[in-house]
């Protein structure tokens, strides 16, 4: 085990991962607006950019997880009010749109690395994320974005079970209502993955 917050969260063996951080969800252009208001006014996008920016070129790898639709809907789930309201959104996180580009916070770069789901709830289970990861030598798994209601402790959960440390950026992680994502990971995330601040991973990565 890890005895430092420097160890746990070393580059070689560190991802940091955006969890659908696109324009259509955090974005000015949000299908989500009070989600997206959330993150801005947390401060937790803008601190995801100074993560991101920072990880970079300390030779953290940087891995976007983006939720896509087709078109047709196929592949979509239907089985949860969530995925009937995206069906119904007018801002549809469509493959290839503008939507499901990353928020202008962060700025695209060929380095990094991108995890494109069509279905369910968490960016790990059922994706490509596994096995990026561990063909990557990743040991610690550091984890922002939105939202802490649901795909956050999703994808929490699920890099535990397979054997990730993980990192919940507390001030990089928004929820609704406000305040919430303070909750989730006071009571629920904090039993099971270490908790930081920016600062303090930034401290870690100069």
């Amino acid at each position: 085990m890890p005895h430092s917050l420097a160890d746990l969260v070393d580059p070689p063996t560190t991802v940091l991962l955006t969890q659908e951080v696109q324009r259509g969800v955090v974005g000015r252009d949000s299908a989500l607006p009070e989600l997206a208001r959330a993150a801005r006014e947390s401060g937790a996008l803008a601190n995801i950019g100074r993560l991101v920016a920072a990880a970079r070129p300390a030779g953290v790898q940087v891995l976007h997880a983006i939720a896509v639709r087709r078109a047709d809907g196929r592949g979509a789930n239907r089985n949860a009010r969530l995925f009937r309201f995206a069906e119904r959104s007018p801002v549809q996180q469509l493959v290839g749109s503008e939507a499901v580009r990353t928020a202008e916070e962060i700025p695209e770069d060929a380095r990094d690395l991108v995890s494109t789901r069509l279905h369910g709830l968490s960016p790990i289970a059922g994706t490509d994320v596994d096995a990026l990861l561990r063909n990557l030598g990743c040991r610690t798994l550091v984890v922002t974005g939105v939202s802490a209601n649901i795909a956050i402790p999703n994808a929490v959960f699920d890099a535990v079970n397979l054997g990730y440390q993980v990192v919940v950026v507390r001030d990089a992680v928004a929820g609704v209502p406000p305040g919430y994502a303070d909750q989730v990971i006071e009571h629920s995330l904090s039993l099971v993955a270490t908790v930081a601040t920016t600062e303090e991973l930034l401290a870690c990565w100069r």
